[in-house]
């Protein structure tokens, strides 16, 4: 059936409003984003103006330098602090991915009952990390955890206080770190194991390999990139981990415990010392961009390289 003219001709020109609808979505979308922008940028650069300033309980604005830099560098519980954040970074990423990987690995046997095991790793993800340190705090307590446990057992000279100690609280905020994230990374290297193409393990099958060997020479290198981004989301979490040290010791004993951003806040918040306490935000910002502008030019790097190969 022909068109009359009439109707090409409504065809051809555009609905009334299109123009309109073209920038309706944009429209909505521009509060959020302006915002964003503001609470961004905005406030890390008056951060980090902030930083530059004799500021103590209120901010001054009288630029004193780098002054505040230097004055925490000689202070003795940023120092601990620092310290402390790569002791714990290296056993918490460490031990959370190998945790995670033998936990895929495992569920990827096709075991009975995987959803449930799936569920079980995954349900301390689902919990804050002042409730995980709340709830291991109290299991540490020797008024109410495992020491309670243990002598209503019978065993009353038994003692179990790890984060009363100097030398074991940092180990306890270690492994409720990774008790907490171990899942995490179970669930990226799980999906990452199912991605493997069959016929691969199937060809190595073939050429007489064992399941070890597999493993270690077909399935883990064809998951590589999942290593590395696990790493850089474990090391945000390192980095950022306030919560967790809060409720479990609040930096103790003494400064046992102590990391950047707990030394942030007592900066700010209790000491009145802003400007001091800004300028550990901004090295602790640093130490974000540290991990994370690298894994953004390996990303760009793996991407042209796959254009490249086709």
């Amino acid at each position: 059936m022909s068109q009359t003219p009439t109707a090409i001709k409504a065809i051809q020109q555009p609905a009334k409003g299109g123009r309109w609808s073209d920038w309706t979505p944009r429209l909505v979308v521009a509060p959020s984003v302006i915002a964003s922008f503001v609470y961004v940028f905005g406030f890390t650069l008056w951060t980090l103006y902030i930083s530059m300033s004799n500021s103590t309980l209120l901010p001054t604005y009288q630029f004193a330098g780098l002054k505040p830099y230097f004055e925490l560098w000689s202070n003795q519980r940023w120092k601990i602090a620092y310290s402390n954040l790569f002791f714990f970074s290296a056993f918490y990423v460490v031990l959370a991915i190998a945790i995670g990987l033998a936990l895929a690995i495992a569920i990827d046997q096709r075991v009975k009952g995987e959803a449930v095991w799936r569920t079980i790793f995954l349900y301390p993800l689902a919990v804050s990390f002042i409730v995980t340190g709340s709830v291991w705090n109290w299991l540490y307590s020797p008024d109410a955890g495992f020491e309670l446990l243990a002598r209503n057992l019978g065993w009353h000279d038994f003692t179990f206080r790890p984060t009363a100690t100097k030398d074991t609280a940092i180990y306890t905020i270690i492994a409720t770190g990774i008790w907490q994230s171990s899942g995490f990374a179970m669930a990226l290297f799980l999906a990452g194991l199912r991605s493997v193409d069959p016929d691969l393990i199937k060809a190595a099958q073939i050429d007489g390999a064992g399941a070890m060997r597999i493993y270690r020479k077909v399935i883990l290198p064809s998951i590589a990139p999942i290593f590395v981004a696990v790493a850089v989301v474990l090391l945000q979490f390192a980095i950022k981990t306030f919560d967790l040290v809060r409720a479990m010791t609040g930096g103790g004993p003494g400064i046992a415990t102590m990391l950047p951003a707990l030394v942030v806040y007592d900066f700010m918040f209790q000491r009145g010392q802003l400007g001091r306490g800004s300028a550990a935000a901004v090295l602790l910002l640093l130490s974000l961009v540290v991990v994370l502008l690298p894994y953004y030019v390996y990303i760009h790097w793996r991407a042209r390289r796959e254009r490249v190969n086709g």
